[in-house]
């Protein structure tokens, strides 16, 4: 697990620092390879900005928030990554479970063929 954590147009606190960290550490029991993190907190006018990018094997995700509380935004970046990724886990489930095994085609199939080569093919 990798996470680089980058300021801009800020002074880089500390404990922001470490916030963020163990916020975005936390996503990786959701992953099933390593993660590569790039969060960048940044200040515009009043406001404070989350980015944040994640990569794990061939998933990439990312989010951004802007609020007013530097923390806030991180939680709300956290939220939205973890629903971007429990959705894509659905979603490769999904193409797993959803559809028939190879075996199970060729059975309807053969059964499929099997029915037109005994009728004929001629209507009565």
């Amino acid at each position: 697990m990798n996470i680089t954590i980058t300021f801009r147009h800020m002074e880089g606190a500390e404990s922001v620092k470490n916030y963020a960290y163990e916020k975005i550490s936390k996503l990786q029991k959701y992953l099933r390879q390593t993660m590569t993190a790039q969060v960048t907190l940044s200040q515009e006018g009043l406001d404070h900005v989350t980015d944040v990018r994640i990569q794990s094997g061939s998933n990439n995700f990312h989010a951004n928030e802007r609020r007013q509380e530097a923390l806030a935004s991180i939680d709300l970046v956290l939220d939205k990554l973890e629903r971007q990724i429990h959705s894509s886990k659905g979603a490769s489930v999904a193409k797993k479970h959803g559809g028939m095994s190879a075996g199970e085609f060729a059975v309807i199939a053969e059964r499929e063929s099997q029915r037109g080569a005994a009728g004929g093919g001629g209507r009565g």
